[in-house]
């Protein structure tokens, strides 16, 4: 196993866990109504995510992929979570403007397909140490996802689903970050 992986993937989920934490804080003052704010928080978080997925994959590309326990698709899966999440953003760029109900249905299609990628990079990287969190936070994704568009059709539909799917989202990276540097320090005392 290689550390430089590990502790760069460690830096980037305590990140990931401080951006959901404030982005939900944040959305949760404006999740009434969909205004100004609230547009650019929901265009923002899977913004943030593909950011994230660009960090990751540099890591996981500059580390020889399945040496350091990435496996060696993880960073085409990385790449395609780019790309879904840019779409997710420029659509819910557009959904804004049509109201709740359509924001929830671009939200949960991006929930299912972004959680469906990160349980299959959690389960190839899990040698690593410190994905059990992440196969767990994709497979509620994808749940999550499918409530999004149920949601959708429903009574009154509100934004604060989607501030439900960023915070255990967040404990689910801290708890991964938490466990890789558990992983580090054996590997350092080794």
């Amino acid at each position: 196993m290689t550390i430089a992986p590990a502790s760069a993937l460690r830096r980037l989920y305590f990140v990931r866990f401080g951006f959901a934490i404030v982005w939900a804080l944040v959305m949760f003052t404006t999740a009434k109504h969909i205004g100004p704010l609230a547009a650019t928080l929901l265009v923002l978080y899977p913004l943030f995510d593909a950011a994230a997925a660009v960090v990751d994959a540099r890591t996981s590309r500059g580390s020889g992929g399945s040496s350091s326990g990435n496996g060696s698709g993880t960073p085409k899966l990385l790449y395609a979570n780019i790309a879904i999440s840019l779409l997710a953003a420029s659509a819910l760029a557009f959904a804004d403007a049509s109201g709740i109900p359509a924001v929830l249905r671009v939200w949960g299609i991006w929930a299912i397909v972004a959680g469906l990628i990160q349980l299959i990079v959690g389960v190839t990287r899990r040698t690593m140490g410190g994905q059990w969190p992440m196969i767990v936070s994709g497979g509620i994704s994808v749940l999550a996802g499918g409530s999004f568009i149920a949601t959708a059709s429903g009574h009154d539909p509100a934004l604060t689903s989607a501030i439900g799917y960023a915070v255990p989202g967040a404990v689910f990276f801290l708890i991964s970050a938490v466990r890789l540097g558990r992983t580090t320090a054996a590997a350092d005392e080794a």
